[in-house]
């Protein structure tokens, strides 16, 4: 009895170590991989190429994203940009970061921008930073534009017996607020505020594009165009796709449209942990790995719910 009770315990030490050493493996394997990936982005075995960044989802002020295109400027491995656009939009000051990034590499290199099925609002704001720009002839373009939102819960809170207090140093502090309904002067300074941003937009669209704002129909109201109304109105500068973008490329910068394009990524910081979670769920029978990945992607989504600020975002809506 004592002899099978050993071996149990000698059997169940051995998995144990099998399984450390198979972690260990796989981070070794990762670090090696990552080293690789590495040395492919900085060019030591990159051919020259055209990098295809894509801008999609909700566009904010971005950190990774910036350094990434930081990283295009001064690849010399690197010979254009090719912005891949499918957004609403996102925040004014998402935009406005992206907008800059992007003329950092125009400096030094072509930037073309393709727009997919909608460019819109801080979308477009980023496809103005291009030199040339390529929509589909449906693609729903335009939204220039700043949207200021808030709820107000006031009438709610009354319903409800709770009172909020408050000692502010001024009476336009915290203002717009959720908890005290919408004041004449307090609405005031916030169309002001919006205003502002909205004349930055417009002559962005009027500098970038050479147009008369004034004169395109809606446009300084907000509304959207299609890809071929766009055209019309000078807002971009041709309809097609990527294979038309690269052959702006080749008409205008003797890149022959069929140069390599390679797609460029943000570094992911969460890219280490998220294959240890992987690992650690091929060696927890995946429980462990389902609730790192469930946790991360409801910190993701609190991020979103959570943000504030301007937005020049499009989305349809009923009223």
């Amino acid at each position: 009895m004592a002899l099978e009770t050993e071996a149990v315990l000698d059997r169940r030490a051995l998995k144990r170590r099998a399984g450390l050493w198979r972690a260990v493996a796989i981070l070794a394997f990762l670090l090696a991989a990552g080293a690789i990936a590495h040395m492919l982005e900085i060019g030591t075995s990159t051919p020259r190429h055209v990098a295809r960044v894509s801008i999609d989802g909700f566009i904010s002020d971005d950190r990774r994203q910036q350094q990434l295109l930081k990283r295009i400027a001064e690849n010399d491995q690197v010979r254009a940009l090719l912005l891949s656009i499918n957004s609403t939009g996102g925040s004014t000051t998402g935009g406005e970061a992206l907008f800059e990034s992007i003329r950092a590499v125009a400096e030094k290199k072509p930037v073309v921008a393709q727009f997919g099925t909608v460019a819109a609002s801080a979308a477009y704001i980023a496809g103005l930073a291009a030199d040339h720009i390529v929509a589909r002839g449906n693609t729903i373009t335009g939204s220039v534009g700043v949207i200021f939102q808030w709820p107000e819960v006031s009438g709610l809170l009354d319903k409800l017996g709770v009172k909020v207090n408050e000692v502010k140093s001024g009476n336009l502090k915290a203002v717009p607020s959720l908890f005290q309904p919408e004041d004449a002067e307090g609405r005031k300074v916030t169309e002001e505020f919006v205003n502002e941003s909205q004349r930055w937009f417009v002559a962005l669209v009027r500098d970038r594009r050479k147009v008369d704002t004034a004169a395109i129909p809606g446009l300084e109201q907000g509304r959207i165009y299609s890809g071929r109304e766009a055209l019309q109105h000078n807002l971009i500068d041709s309809i097609g796709g990527e294979a038309e973008a690269l052959r702006w490329l080749e008409a205008e910068h003797k890149i022959p449209a069929s140069t390599r394009v390679m797609d460029w990524r943000p570094r992911s910081s969460t890219t280490l942990l998220g294959a240890l979670a992987q690992a650690f769920a091929g060696l927890a029978g995946g429980a462990g790995g389902e609730v790192l990945s469930t946790f991360s992607e409801a910190s993701g989504l609190a991020q979103r719910v959570m943000l504030d600020g301007l937005l020049s975002v499009w989305q349809p809506y009923e009223k």
